[in-house]
């Protein structure tokens, strides 16, 4: 191994770990448009210096800190039966990306992201989880549609609505769409 090799848990975790957990803690004492590089910074245990290199600014680290809390945590849940395992996952994500916190990272991932990688990296991680789910039914001899179908038809509604049309959305418009999909897959 080569001496330039970045060690897992090394110092660039750590101070990842340190500044991302700075801006959680500064968030919830000070709201996140009083936040600055120097604040978190002094809070991480960091030189400002450190931050510019690694984020270039504040919006990119804001970013960066977006895309992780945006991470499912586990896997999606096996109910047993595909409508009802997507159509949790579905009121799930609507709750968890809809809720005022859920906005504001998905807001601050993509005004950070001039290259689009961290919206496909939120992408991916909504398409990793119905992949699951799909894989899951099809093992249980269940015909289920492919990931893609699935982004198009509800994933994404759900994001255009939270986004820019939130006014009536709830979990029956998700319920919905899961069954929209789900009934045109023998078409």
């Amino acid at each position: 191994m080569s001496r330039q090799m970045v060690r897992p848990g090394g110092r660039s975790s750590r101070v990842q770990a340190s500044v991302h957990a700075a801006v959680r803690e500064l968030t919830s004492e000070v709201g996140r448009d009083a936040l600055t590089v120097p604040m978190i910074a002094l809070r991480a245990g960091v030189t400002p210096s450190t931050v510019y290199r690694r984020w270039g600014d504040l919006q990119e680290l804001l970013s960066d800190v977006a895309v992780e809390r945006l991470r499912p945590e586990t896997a999606p849940r096996d109910h047993g039966a595909l409508p009802l395992d997507l159509m949790v996952w579905a009121e799930q994500f609507l709750d968890e990306m809809s809720s005022p916190a859920g906005r504001a990272y998905v807001r601050d991932a993509l005004l950070g992201d001039p290259d689009g990688g961290n919206a496909g990296q939120c992408s991916a991680y909504a398409a990793e989880q119905i992949d699951v789910i799909l894989t899951r039914a099809t093992g249980r001899g269940e015909e289920a549609p492919d990931v893609e179908t699935v982004m198009d038809h509800v994933v994404a509604p759900l994001m255009y609505r939270i986004l820019f049309r939130p006014d009536g959305l709830d979990a029956a418009y998700a319920r919905r769409l899961v069954t929209a999909v789900l009934g045109a897959r023998g078409r």
